[in-house]
């Protein structure tokens, strides 16, 4: 078996306080694989910029300027970590026989990654970077996290509990993912669909090195929210169960509203009616918001917009030009 080309896509947004530092830490990880003949010298590093509003495409085109394994890809707007992520995964595969994602905050093990590729020389399409513990978490984090993961479970969602965007992936389990063209991605629900052998290695997360956290509490349960609505019709059911409980509820309330009426003890009762009123018109709103969440993703489905712009991709161009000089060769040799 000839050694795989293996590209680690790295998606950044406003990631200037870490680039250079995980630019050096990446590339030393590289270069031990390549010396231990488990990757072939061709791998590189694609940092996938997302739009970002600092320095960090200029940070990038430093490090391409000064180390042979770093490639950049730049995106014409922000598009958000998952489409990032996807772009950078789609022009990795033309080239590479595995592609390993990581975030740039390095809080993921990046000596993990060494483990990765000796999974996949053992014949696993898919590797699963999953967090032992989260000691690192606060106490509201953690308690959420486990908590999605069941929710997820109990709704028919299979997820990899505690793995989040840290994994390898083969060039044909990629090309099977690719086939996905759903424009509200949640890749860490795609991936287990895709099937293929698949294994989980186990590692610590560390401290974020620099920076501060792209997933704020906001974004985190924007992110959860469409996770669950992108893979479940169960919330439009559970709606339709509490529809059918308060039309039971109500007729109940009926039933004895008239039963007190018939026996003359009928009382005023402002209150109740109006809190019932009120509780009524909750649930109205807050169904007629979870479908109006489907409603609006089928809206975002069907006009079939592309999920992200390149404005700039130095990763294909090198290789661009490659063929262009092999065919020139080719020809000078004829």
């Amino acid at each position: 078996m000839n050694r795989p080309i293996l590209t680690i896509v790295v998606p950044c947004y406003n990631e200037e306080e870490v680039l250079s530092e995980t630019s050096k830490q990446l590339s030393g990880v590289l270069k031990n694989l390549i010396d231990d003949f488990l990757i072939s010298t061709e791998s590189k590093i694609l940092f996938v910029d997302d739009g970002s509003r600092d320095q960090t495409w200029f940070l990038i085109e430093k490090e391409m300027a000064k180390n042979p394994f770093v490639k950049g890809l730049k995106l014409a707007r922000n598009v958000g970590h998952q489409n990032a992520l996807l772009a950078g995964m789609e022009t990795a595969s033309s080239q590479s026989d595995c592609v390993v994602s990581i975030d740039a905050d390095l809080q993921d093990d990046i000596q993990v990654i060494r483990t990765f590729v000796e999974k996949f020389w053992e014949g696993f399409d898919i590797v699963y970077g999953v967090r032992d513990k989260r000691d690192t978490d606060t106490f509201f984090k953690r308690t959420t996290a486990l908590g999605f993961y069941r929710l997820m479970n109990r709704i028919g969602i299979k997820l990899v509990p505690n793995h989040a965007d840290f994994r390898l992936m083969s060039k044909r389990a990629l090309d099977e993912l690719f086939k996905y063209k759903e424009t509200n991605l949640f890749l860490r629900g795609l991936v287990p669909l895709v099937g293929f052998p698949s294994t989980k290695v186990f590692y610590d997360r560390k401290e974020r090195f620099a920076g501060e956290s792209k997933y704020p509490l906001k974004k985190m349960l924007a992110f959860a929210f469409d996770g669950i609505t992108s893979f479940s019709i169960t919330p439009i059911r559970f709606v339709t169960l509490i529809g059918f409980l308060s039309v039971i509820i109500s007729a109940i309330a009926g039933g004895y509203a008239i039963f007190q009426e018939m026996v003359g003890h009928t009382e005023s009762g402002w209150t109740s009616i109006v809190i019932s009123i009120w509780f009524v018109g909750g649930l109205q709103l807050l169904a007629a918001g979870i479908i109006g969440e489907y409603i609006g993703k089928i809206y975002r489905e069907v006009k079939r917009r592309p999920r992200y712009a390149v404005e700039v991709d130095t990763f294909s161009q090198n290789n661009k030009g490659k063929q262009n000089l092999e065919v020139l060769l080719n020809t000078v040799g004829k």
